[in-house]
Protein backbone atom coordinates (compact mmCIF):
# COMPACT_ATOMS: atom_id res chain seq x y z
CA UNK A 1 0.00 0.00 0.00
CA UNK A 2 1.45 3.51 -1.06
CA UNK A 3 2.49 5.12 2.21
CA UNK A 4 0.50 8.55 1.56
CA UNK A 5 -3.22 8.37 0.68
CA UNK A 6 -4.63 10.21 -2.17
CA UNK A 7 -6.54 13.22 -1.58
CA UNK A 8 -9.97 11.93 -2.72
CA UNK A 9 -9.45 8.69 -0.44
CA UNK A 10 -8.93 10.89 2.28
CA UNK A 11 -11.71 13.06 1.36
CA UNK A 12 -13.95 9.90 1.09
CA UNK A 13 -12.52 8.83 4.66
CA UNK A 14 -12.91 11.83 6.67
CA UNK A 15 -16.70 12.52 5.41
CA UNK A 16 -18.08 9.61 6.24
CA UNK A 17 -16.38 9.89 9.84
CA UNK A 18 -17.28 13.24 10.62
CA UNK A 19 -20.27 12.83 13.78
CA UNK A 20 -21.78 15.51 15.66
CA UNK A 21 -21.09 15.30 19.58
CA UNK A 22 -24.69 17.18 20.11
CA UNK A 23 -26.54 14.27 18.84
CA UNK A 24 -24.78 11.61 20.78
CA UNK A 25 -26.37 10.15 23.85
CA UNK A 26 -24.43 10.26 26.83
CA UNK A 27 -24.50 6.77 27.37
CA UNK A 28 -23.22 5.92 23.96
CA UNK A 29 -20.58 4.99 23.13
CA UNK A 30 -18.41 7.62 20.09
CA UNK A 31 -17.91 5.28 17.25
CA UNK A 32 -16.56 7.15 14.00
CA UNK A 33 -18.84 5.78 11.05
CA UNK A 34 -17.03 4.61 8.19
CA UNK A 35 -15.93 0.63 6.41
CA UNK A 36 -12.20 1.20 6.06
CA UNK A 37 -11.95 -2.79 4.54
CA UNK A 38 -11.51 -2.08 1.20
CA UNK A 39 -9.61 1.35 2.01
CA UNK A 40 -7.53 1.81 4.88
CA UNK A 41 -7.03 1.27 8.19
CA UNK A 42 -8.38 4.22 10.68
CA UNK A 43 -4.64 4.01 11.95
CA UNK A 44 -3.04 4.58 8.76
CA UNK A 45 -5.13 7.61 7.89
CA UNK A 46 -4.67 9.03 11.65
CA UNK A 47 -0.93 8.39 11.35
CA UNK A 48 -0.28 10.61 7.82
CA UNK A 49 -2.57 12.98 8.93
CA UNK A 50 -0.28 13.58 12.10
CA UNK A 51 2.99 13.15 9.77
CA UNK A 52 1.72 16.13 7.28
CA UNK A 53 1.18 18.29 10.31
CA UNK A 54 4.52 17.37 11.48
CA UNK A 55 6.12 17.56 8.04
CA UNK A 56 4.50 21.40 7.72
CA UNK A 57 6.24 21.75 11.54
CA UNK A 58 9.35 21.07 10.09
CA UNK A 59 9.25 23.19 6.83
CA UNK A 60 11.84 25.81 6.92
CA UNK A 61 9.41 29.18 5.96
CA UNK A 62 10.20 31.40 8.72
CA UNK A 63 9.44 34.66 9.75
CA UNK A 64 12.05 36.00 12.02
CA UNK A 65 13.44 39.71 13.11
CA UNK A 66 15.20 40.42 16.49
CA UNK A 67 12.06 39.26 18.70
CA UNK A 68 10.37 37.10 17.42
CA UNK A 69 10.83 33.58 15.24
CA UNK A 70 7.72 31.56 14.15
CA UNK A 71 6.76 29.28 11.10
CA UNK A 72 4.72 31.05 8.79
CA UNK A 73 0.95 31.56 9.53
CA UNK A 74 -0.22 29.21 6.68
CA UNK A 75 2.29 26.44 8.16
CA UNK A 76 -0.10 26.69 11.23
CA UNK A 77 -3.13 26.28 9.09
CA UNK A 78 -2.36 23.45 7.53
CA UNK A 79 -0.96 21.84 11.14
CA UNK A 80 -4.27 22.63 12.50
CA UNK A 81 -6.62 21.58 10.24
CA UNK A 82 -4.86 18.04 9.93
CA UNK A 83 -5.08 17.75 13.50
CA UNK A 84 -8.77 18.50 13.29
CA UNK A 85 -9.45 16.14 11.02
CA UNK A 86 -7.79 13.36 13.11
CA UNK A 87 -9.55 14.27 15.85
CA UNK A 88 -12.98 13.63 13.81
CA UNK A 89 -11.33 9.98 13.59
CA UNK A 90 -10.20 9.79 16.46
CA UNK A 91 -12.45 11.38 18.96
CA UNK A 92 -10.52 10.72 22.29
CA UNK A 93 -8.16 12.65 21.27
CA UNK A 94 -7.94 15.28 23.59
CA UNK A 95 -4.08 15.97 22.93
CA UNK A 96 -5.35 16.97 18.80
CA UNK A 97 -7.47 19.62 20.53
CA UNK A 98 -4.59 20.79 22.62
CA UNK A 99 -2.32 21.04 19.58
CA UNK A 100 -4.16 22.46 17.70
CA UNK A 101 -5.53 25.06 19.75
CA UNK A 102 -1.49 25.89 20.40
CA UNK A 103 -1.08 26.03 16.69
CA UNK A 104 -3.68 28.70 16.54
CA UNK A 105 -1.81 30.53 19.44
CA UNK A 106 1.56 30.56 17.47
CA UNK A 107 -0.99 31.60 13.90
CA UNK A 108 -1.96 34.34 16.52
CA UNK A 109 -5.79 33.99 16.56
CA UNK A 110 -6.34 34.05 20.52
CA UNK A 111 -9.93 33.80 19.69
CA UNK A 112 -10.28 30.63 17.73
CA UNK A 113 -7.81 28.94 20.41
CA UNK A 114 -10.20 30.10 23.21
CA UNK A 115 -12.75 28.14 20.92
CA UNK A 116 -10.82 24.68 21.07
CA UNK A 117 -9.91 24.86 24.75
CA UNK A 118 -13.34 25.41 25.30
CA UNK A 119 -14.22 22.66 23.59
CA UNK A 120 -11.79 20.36 25.49
CA UNK A 121 -13.94 21.34 28.75
CA UNK A 122 -16.85 20.17 27.05
CA UNK A 123 -15.92 16.73 26.39
CA UNK A 124 -13.36 16.67 29.87
CA UNK A 125 -14.87 19.52 32.31
CA UNK A 126 -12.37 18.92 34.86
CA UNK A 127 -8.92 19.45 32.63
CA UNK A 128 -6.48 20.90 34.56
CA UNK A 129 -4.55 22.29 31.85
CA UNK A 130 -7.52 23.45 29.51
CA UNK A 131 -8.48 25.53 32.30
CA UNK A 132 -5.42 26.74 32.32
CA UNK A 133 -4.78 28.20 29.25
CA UNK A 134 -8.20 29.95 29.20
CA UNK A 135 -6.85 31.74 32.54
CA UNK A 136 -3.76 32.89 30.43
CA UNK A 137 -5.64 33.50 26.34
CA UNK A 138 -8.59 34.99 28.82
CA UNK A 139 -6.72 37.21 30.67
CA UNK A 140 -5.04 38.27 27.50
CA UNK A 141 -7.77 39.01 25.81
CA UNK A 142 -8.91 41.30 29.10
CA UNK A 143 -11.76 38.88 30.03
CA UNK A 144 -11.94 39.40 33.64
CA UNK A 145 -15.06 37.63 34.82
CA UNK A 146 -13.76 34.67 32.13
CA UNK A 147 -10.47 34.15 34.15
CA UNK A 148 -12.27 34.47 37.55
CA UNK A 149 -14.50 31.43 36.28
CA UNK A 150 -11.74 29.31 35.33
CA UNK A 151 -9.44 29.91 38.18
CA UNK A 152 -12.66 29.07 40.73
CA UNK A 153 -12.94 25.61 38.41
CA UNK A 154 -9.07 25.22 39.16
CA UNK A 155 -9.38 25.93 43.33
CA UNK A 156 -11.51 22.63 43.18
CA UNK A 157 -9.05 20.87 40.84
CA UNK A 158 -5.68 21.99 41.53
CA UNK A 159 -4.85 24.96 44.01
CA UNK A 160 -0.84 25.10 43.44
CA UNK A 161 -1.91 25.63 39.57
CA UNK A 162 -4.20 28.32 40.79
CA UNK A 163 -1.07 29.74 42.98
CA UNK A 164 1.28 29.35 39.62
CA UNK A 165 -1.02 31.00 37.09
CA UNK A 166 -1.71 33.69 39.41
CA UNK A 167 2.61 34.34 39.68
CA UNK A 168 2.70 33.98 36.09
CA UNK A 169 0.66 37.05 35.19
CA UNK A 170 1.64 38.93 37.67
CA UNK A 171 5.18 38.71 37.18
CA UNK A 172 4.67 39.54 33.42
CA UNK A 173 2.35 42.56 34.68
CA UNK A 174 5.24 43.69 36.64
CA UNK A 175 7.70 43.07 33.85
CA UNK A 176 5.79 44.85 31.60
CA UNK A 177 5.73 47.98 33.45
CA UNK A 178 9.29 47.98 33.99
CA UNK A 179 10.61 50.55 31.64
CA UNK A 180 13.31 49.12 29.16
CA UNK A 181 17.06 50.70 29.72
CA UNK A 182 19.87 51.01 27.45
CA UNK A 183 22.15 51.89 30.67
CA UNK A 184 25.07 50.11 31.61
CA UNK A 185 24.83 49.90 35.61
CA UNK A 186 27.26 48.52 37.79
CA UNK A 187 26.28 45.34 39.40
CA UNK A 188 24.97 44.78 43.02
CA UNK A 189 26.96 42.89 45.75
CA UNK A 190 26.64 39.37 45.61
CA UNK A 191 27.33 36.81 42.80
CA UNK A 192 26.68 38.68 39.26
CA UNK A 193 25.97 37.39 35.88
CA UNK A 194 25.64 38.82 31.98
CA UNK A 195 23.29 36.75 30.01
CA UNK A 196 23.58 37.65 26.11
CA UNK A 197 20.91 35.85 24.37
CA UNK A 198 22.08 34.44 20.54
CA UNK A 199 20.27 35.81 17.16
CA UNK A 200 20.02 33.26 13.97
CA UNK A 201 23.33 33.27 12.28
CA UNK A 202 23.41 34.18 8.62
CA UNK A 203 23.47 30.79 6.35
CA UNK A 204 27.00 31.39 5.60
CA UNK A 205 27.48 30.89 9.58
CA UNK A 206 28.61 34.72 10.58
CA UNK A 207 26.92 36.62 12.91
CA UNK A 208 24.08 39.39 12.13
CA UNK A 209 24.71 42.68 13.41
CA UNK A 210 22.37 42.46 15.73
CA UNK A 211 24.03 39.81 17.41
CA UNK A 212 26.69 41.88 17.31
CA UNK A 213 25.31 45.16 18.54
CA UNK A 214 24.11 42.47 21.97
CA UNK A 215 28.16 41.67 21.89
CA UNK A 216 29.03 45.19 22.09
CA UNK A 217 27.20 46.01 25.05
CA UNK A 218 28.36 42.43 26.53
CA UNK A 219 32.05 43.62 26.92
CA UNK A 220 31.26 47.32 27.80
CA UNK A 221 29.27 45.63 30.78
CA UNK A 222 31.84 42.57 31.27
CA UNK A 223 34.68 45.48 31.65
CA UNK A 224 32.84 47.47 33.89
CA UNK A 225 31.82 44.18 36.07
CA UNK A 226 35.22 42.29 35.93
CA UNK A 227 33.57 39.59 38.72
CA UNK A 228 30.84 39.18 37.09
CA UNK A 229 30.40 35.44 35.01
CA UNK A 230 28.86 35.72 31.22
CA UNK A 231 26.50 33.17 29.50
CA UNK A 232 26.29 33.39 25.89
CA UNK A 233 23.38 31.35 25.07
CA UNK A 234 22.07 30.04 21.11
CA UNK A 235 22.36 26.72 19.54
CA UNK A 236 20.89 26.82 15.95
CA UNK A 237 23.93 25.70 13.63
CA UNK A 238 24.68 27.59 10.40
CA UNK A 239 27.80 26.30 8.62
CA UNK A 240 28.77 24.16 11.26
CA UNK A 241 28.53 27.13 13.50
CA UNK A 242 26.66 28.16 16.71
CA UNK A 243 25.94 31.40 18.28
CA UNK A 244 27.44 30.44 21.71
CA UNK A 245 30.25 29.54 20.21
CA UNK A 246 30.67 32.57 17.95
CA UNK A 247 29.81 35.00 20.72
CA UNK A 248 32.62 33.73 23.09
CA UNK A 249 35.25 33.64 20.77
CA UNK A 250 34.01 37.27 19.83
CA UNK A 251 34.29 38.08 23.75
CA UNK A 252 37.86 36.41 24.45
CA UNK A 253 38.92 38.45 21.09
CA UNK A 254 38.13 41.78 22.58
CA UNK A 255 39.76 41.32 25.65
CA UNK A 256 37.39 39.09 27.78
CA UNK A 257 38.96 35.90 30.05
CA UNK A 258 37.62 32.70 28.28
CA UNK A 259 37.43 31.73 32.12
CA UNK A 260 34.06 33.97 32.87
CA UNK A 261 32.18 32.34 29.72
CA UNK A 262 30.02 29.34 30.20
CA UNK A 263 28.98 28.83 26.29
CA UNK A 264 25.34 27.25 25.42
CA UNK A 265 25.58 26.15 22.28
CA UNK A 266 22.18 23.89 22.32
CA UNK A 267 19.44 26.17 22.46
CA UNK A 268 17.03 26.41 19.57
CA UNK A 269 14.97 29.26 20.86
CA UNK A 270 14.10 31.69 24.00
CA UNK A 271 12.48 29.21 25.78
CA UNK A 272 15.93 26.42 25.79
CA UNK A 273 17.87 29.91 26.41
CA UNK A 274 16.41 30.03 29.60
CA UNK A 275 15.79 26.33 30.65
CA UNK A 276 19.59 25.28 29.77
CA UNK A 277 21.24 28.62 31.23
CA UNK A 278 19.01 28.39 34.56
CA UNK A 279 21.35 25.67 35.00
CA UNK A 280 24.10 27.46 35.18
CA UNK A 281 23.15 30.38 37.24
CA UNK A 282 22.26 27.64 39.85
CA UNK A 283 25.45 25.92 39.78
CA UNK A 284 27.48 29.29 40.44
CA UNK A 285 24.61 30.21 42.94
CA UNK A 286 23.87 33.82 41.10
CA UNK A 287 22.90 36.33 43.14
CA UNK A 288 21.71 38.55 40.21
CA UNK A 289 21.62 38.41 36.26
CA UNK A 290 21.37 41.12 33.66
CA UNK A 291 19.80 39.72 30.47
CA UNK A 292 21.23 41.29 27.10
CA UNK A 293 18.92 41.04 24.11
CA UNK A 294 16.92 43.12 21.49
CA UNK A 295 14.41 45.81 22.76
CA UNK A 296 11.84 44.23 21.24
CA UNK A 297 12.97 40.63 23.34
CA UNK A 298 14.14 41.17 26.45
CA UNK A 299 10.94 41.62 28.17
CA UNK A 300 10.04 38.05 26.95
CA UNK A 301 13.93 36.80 27.89
CA UNK A 302 13.20 38.05 31.36
CA UNK A 303 10.18 36.52 32.19
CA UNK A 304 11.09 33.13 30.92
CA UNK A 305 14.50 33.00 33.00
CA UNK A 306 12.79 34.40 36.14
CA UNK A 307 10.05 31.57 35.35
CA UNK A 308 12.40 29.00 35.02
CA UNK A 309 14.53 29.82 38.23
CA UNK A 310 11.37 28.93 40.49
CA UNK A 311 12.42 25.29 39.89
CA UNK A 312 15.71 25.64 39.41
CA UNK A 313 17.04 28.25 41.55
CA UNK A 314 18.97 29.40 42.74
CA UNK A 315 16.58 30.95 45.46
CA UNK A 316 15.98 34.76 45.28
CA UNK A 317 17.83 35.01 42.26
CA UNK A 318 16.90 38.85 40.98
CA UNK A 319 16.84 39.78 37.25
CA UNK A 320 17.03 42.95 35.33
CA UNK A 321 17.34 43.65 31.60
CA UNK A 322 19.54 45.77 28.76
CA UNK A 323 18.01 46.87 26.18
CA UNK A 324 19.99 46.52 22.67
CA UNK A 325 18.79 49.44 19.97
CA UNK A 326 17.00 47.10 17.33
CA UNK A 327 14.17 49.86 17.51
CA UNK A 328 14.10 53.41 19.76
CA UNK A 329 12.78 52.73 23.25
CA UNK A 330 10.12 55.19 23.03
CA UNK A 331 8.83 53.03 20.20
CA UNK A 332 8.17 49.79 22.32
CA UNK A 333 7.24 51.47 25.59
CA UNK A 334 4.10 49.55 25.46
CA UNK A 335 4.64 45.91 24.27
CA UNK A 336 2.64 45.04 20.99
CA UNK A 337 -0.24 42.50 21.09
CA UNK A 338 2.37 40.51 19.14
CA UNK A 339 5.03 40.49 21.51
CA UNK A 340 2.80 40.37 24.62
CA UNK A 341 1.28 36.77 23.28
CA UNK A 342 4.91 35.65 22.57
CA UNK A 343 5.82 36.18 26.15
CA UNK A 344 2.55 34.20 27.82
CA UNK A 345 3.05 31.73 25.18
CA UNK A 346 6.58 31.39 26.16
CA UNK A 347 6.06 31.47 29.94
CA UNK A 348 3.64 28.30 29.99
CA UNK A 349 6.14 26.42 28.04
CA UNK A 350 9.01 27.18 30.21
CA UNK A 351 7.01 26.13 33.44
CA UNK A 352 6.20 23.10 31.64
CA UNK A 353 3.25 22.84 29.58
CA UNK A 354 3.98 21.11 26.08
CA UNK A 355 2.37 23.14 22.87
CA UNK A 356 2.15 20.48 21.46
CA UNK A 357 1.64 16.67 22.41
CA UNK A 358 0.29 14.32 19.67
CA UNK A 359 3.41 12.75 18.70
CA UNK A 360 5.36 12.95 15.92
CA UNK A 361 4.46 17.02 16.98
CA UNK A 362 5.46 16.83 20.05
CA UNK A 363 7.33 20.12 21.58
CA UNK A 364 7.19 21.92 25.01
Amino acid sequence: MKSKLSTLTLALILSSSIYSAQTVAASDVIQPRANYTDMTSQRQVVDQLLNDAYQAFKNPARISHAGFTAKMPSNMEIITNNLLDAYQLEPYRIDLLFSAANAQIYNKNVDRAIELFTQILSVAPDDVDAHSYLVIWQNFKGNKSEVSRHLNALEGLNKGRVADLKKIISTIDRIVETPLSNKIKKSAKGNNAIITLGYALNPDGSMNPILIDRLNATLTMAKKNPESYIVVTGGVPKNHKTEGKLMADWLVKHGIDSSRIIEDNYARSTVENALYSSYALARHNIDHATIISSASHVRRGQTLFEVASWQTGPKGISFDTYAANDRPLEELKVPSDGELLGIYRDALRVYGMWSYRSYPLEQR
